[in-house]
């Protein structure tokens, strides 16, 4: 049985926010706090009752963001901290909470701690970092080249990760668990509502297995961060490579005291050979991964997460959909993603059917895991095919400016730090709200049905889909109440099942349960009495 504070947190609708590209408020070319704020009534009609926002914090800009150099305060460019009190304090009005990014793996080279750490081998701050006289192995950074930086003014190497500029803090040093929890308590006594804590997994190495994540001391140090009174209300969700049912429940499971849920991201990877290098697949491959989680979180007791994009991913009706049948992709994923059990997750400009844009040049692109594989060449392409590979893979894809309306720049503001969205002119919210096709109203009809039946947030998931191909049919139910949802995949197909009901959502207009589903059609059906087929 699900814990009362599980159940609450299966009531949660995410909407996550990249500041950098949502809204500027100011002309700059940069979205900021005041931008956001402007928009919440926006968010608050479509459904959502809490957001994710991408790291605001202060930051060189290395990794956009996610490099910190401070903690406490705002990025110069997003506004004050006045600002963001202001923000925070408008979303509660209108019962939206705030869920913080949390980067604790790594800061900014810029950060105070990692400046007097390189000064010297005795500094007070030197051991909040990894440094050893030569590489200790052959690590490799998830952006590109060794994970060991040499640092001449003290004739060592430091370890980082990611970006050159994210030197990983020590966590086997008790001073960086103290600085960290002293971070999450100064922003909960602001009124932070939670935690998405990126690449978690990482704060814990193991040097002996040649492991840079998920090390020995991985669930010590979320305990330590989380498992404490000050931390008991909060909702924590983890990044975390985790692909196990029972390490997952060993992290997220309610007697646990570390997280509230954690991403899971294997359905995510289908349909890709690797980042930037795509590979044929077919829908069933997803739906068959999401089967599988959903049973196992069930059986488990567990509350996972419901998502098809985020600020590192490209756009799923680009990857998973048809952008020619873009209302109708954008749509029937929605149906296939966010009726399950969990924790829907919804990305900026998902809820518009937004999808790739597409460039010629690399000078269009801004991500530093971008720009380092056009430099790097890992495959030895040639221009035209490397360009079509970052077109596919780039992070980019996902932060471009959103479009609000046809006007230039997508209505976003001034001059955008990174290129508009190619397609813009055709695809943005006010073009999207007002067609009569709209994938915004389509959401915000899936959003309440969601929220305002507790089949789906608090109800069991059954699999119907059987043995059948090319589609998805699950049933969500409890003692009083029973939906069936259908979800046709790429190609026609003929439905004749057992059960009835009443079509309560559709992407095609109402229709009968059994018969011909066009592609990417859905459709939700209420069964009468829930206790019969």
């Amino acid at each position: 049985m699900l814990s009362k504070k599980q159940k609450e947190h299966q009531k949660l609708i995410v909407y996550q926010i990249y500041p950098r590209s949502f809204k500027d408020s100011n002309g700059d070319g940069i979205g900021d706090l005041n931008g956001i704020t402007e928009k919440l009534d926006y968010l608050k009609e479509l459904g959502i009752n809490a957001i994710w926002l991408s790291p605001c914090y202060k930051s060189p800009n290395e990794d956009n963001g996610y490099d910190i150099s401070d903690y406490r305060d705002i990025m110069d460019e997003f506004g004050t901290l006045d600002d963001w009190k202001r923000m925070i304090d408008e979303m509660h009005k209108r019962g939206i909470k705030l869920i913080m990014d949390l980067v604790a793996n790594h800061t900014s080279s810029e950060h105070k701690w990692f400046k007097e750490a390189r000064k010297s081998k005795d500094n007070p701050y030197r051991d909040y970092y990894y440094w050893a006289d030569q590489p200790l192995n052959d690590w490799q950074s998830v952006f590109g080249g060794s994970a060991w930086e040499y640092d001449k003014a003290t004739d060592q190497y430091y370890l980082h990760s990611f970006a050159i500029g994210q030197p990983d803090l020590n966590w086997e040093n008790p001073k960086v668990r103290e600085e960290m929890k002293a971070v999450i308590d100064y922003w909960i006594e602001l009124g932070v509502d939670g935690f998405r804590c990126d690449v978690l997994d990482y704060i814990s190495k193991d040097f002996k297995l040649n492991k840079m994540s998920n090390g020995p001391r991985f669930h010590e140090f979320v305990h330590e961060l989380f498992g404490r009174a000050e931390t008991e209300h909060i909702f924590t969700v983890g990044e975390c490579g985790l692909n196990n049912a029972e390490d997952i429940k060993r992290l997220i499971g309610a007697d646990r005291g570390e997280l509230s849920t954690v991403f899971q991201f294997d359905h995510i990877d289908v349909g890709r050979r690797s980042k930037f290098a795509p590979q044929p697949f077919k829908l069933d491959e997803i739906r068959d991964r999401l089967i599988k989680w959903q049973t196992a979180f069930q059986e488990h007791d567990l509350v996972g997460t419901l998502f098809f994009e985020n600020h590192d991913q490209p756009r799923a009706v680009s990857r998973f959909g048809s952008e020619e049948k873009r209302y109708e992709s954008a749509t029937m994923l929605a149906a296939m993603s966010y009726l399950q059990r969990g924790i829907p997750f919804i990305y900026q400009g998902q809820e518009i059917g937004s999808i790739d844009p597409h460039y010629d040049s690399i000078d269009d692109f801004d991500d530093i895991e971008t720009v380092n594989y056009y430099k790097m060449n890992p495959e030895k392409l040639d221009e035209a095919e490397l360009i079509e590979r970052i077109n596919f893979g780039s992070r980019d894809n996902s932060r471009r400016p959103m479009p609000w309306s046809d006007e230039e720049n997508g209505g976003f503001g001034g001059k955008p730090w990174i290129r508009a969205h190619s397609g813009y002119k055709d695809i943005n919210v006010a073009a999207d709200m007002s067609a009569e096709r709209s994938v915004y109203k389509f959401f915000k009809e899936l959003i309440a049905l969601r929220t305002n039946n507790e089949a789906f947030t608090d109800g069991v998931w059954e699999n119907l889909t059987g043995k059948r191909d090319g589609i998805y049919i699950y049933r969500r139910y409890t003692d009083s109440e029973s939906y069936i949802v259908v979800c046709n995949f790429e190609n026609e197909s003929v439905l004749d099942i057992d059960y009835t009901g009443e079509c309560v959502l559709s992407n095609s207009g109402i229709r009968e349960i059994n018969g011909v589903y066009a592609p990417y059609e859905c459709a939700v059906y209420k069964q009468n009495d829930c206790t019969r087929k």
